[in-house]
């Protein structure tokens, strides 16, 4: 995040919360990430298809940026890559643990006001602030 502006910022917040209204308006869906992937890989065969779709639109998005403002996704990481690996695991952990991840309960869950999803933000908030602070006391912030 080498290129940060609240501009930028302010606009990809207006998109994701149109994108989830949209998702809730036409489909009745919540647009929690790790729960379309996880339906995708373990759901029903009829609800496939739509899933693979929201899916592929996140790659592909991901790639049309990329080509057009490749500086979007400029940055340096400063872990090693089982570090990572292991980061993403305990991530994917923890929204399976809490039945959704950021976007399903920080995103959608808190517009809805929904009490599970407000209780699961504060959670998983808490937990990542005290991991990066028992990283950078205990372990000089190298791991």
């Amino acid at each position: 995040m080498e290129h940060f502006t609240p501009l930028h910022s302010l606009l990809g917040g207006v998109l994701i919360g149109l994108s989830a209204t949209a998702m809730l308006a036409l489909l009745g869906r919540v647009a929690g990430i790790s729960g379309i992937v996880g339906g995708l890989l373990s759901g029903e065969r009829s609800e496939r298809s739509w899933r693979a779709g929201f899916a592929l639109g996140l790659l592909v998005g991901g790639a049309v940026l990329g080509s057009l403002a490749p500086d979007s996704f400029a940055m340096t990481l400063h872990r090693s890559a089982p570090t990572l690996a292991m980061a993403g695991l305990l991530v994917g952990f923890g929204s399976r643990l809490g039945s959704g991840c950021t976007s399903g309960h920080g995103v959608c869950g808190i517009a809805r006001a929904s009490r599970r999803s407000i209780t699961a933000t504060m959670t998983f908030m808490a937990t990542g602030a005290a991991t990066a602070l028992v990283v950078t006391q205990f372990f000089g912030g190298s791991l």
